[in-house]
């Protein structure tokens, strides 16, 4: 059974530029696209980033595409999110996603495997 584990949230203030981890456990997810979402309160789950299984591929949400960076290490097991120029609209709880096979499925949010989130809240 894999799990993934998100780390590195907090309160952050605006224009701040914490670094998010996912450490995955029970299998190697070397070949597995990863990604992240993010849940606002009153607010439905959305995309931000997706990550191809060896790293090569990449694909964001409109709305963090020149902000955060997403990226992997296959050796740790590990995606991260690099988040810059925070704003307090990015408030939310992120989660960590992988699939067995589709950076599409992770896309539109369908994974097989969520993380339990971490809160990052951007102070103004």
């Amino acid at each position: 059974q894999v799990q993934l584990v998100e780390s590195g949230g907090g309160l952050v203030q605006a224009g701040g530029s914490p670094r998010l981890s996912c450490a995955a456990s029970g299998r190697t997810l070397s070949t597995y696209p990863m990604g992240w979402f993010r849940q606002a309160p009153g607010k439905e789950r959305e995309f931000v980033a997706a990550i191809s299984g060896n790293g090569d591929f990449t694909n964001y949400a409109a709305s963090v595409k020149g902000r955060f960076t997403i990226s992997r290490d296959n050796a740790k097991n590990t995606v991260y999110l690099q988040m810059n120029s925070l704003k307090p609209e990015d408030t939310a709880v992120y989660y960590c996603a992988a699939d067995r096979n589709s950076r599409i499925r992770v896309t539109i949010g369908t994974p097989d495997y969520w993380g339990q989130g971490t809160q990052v809240t951007v102070s103004s």
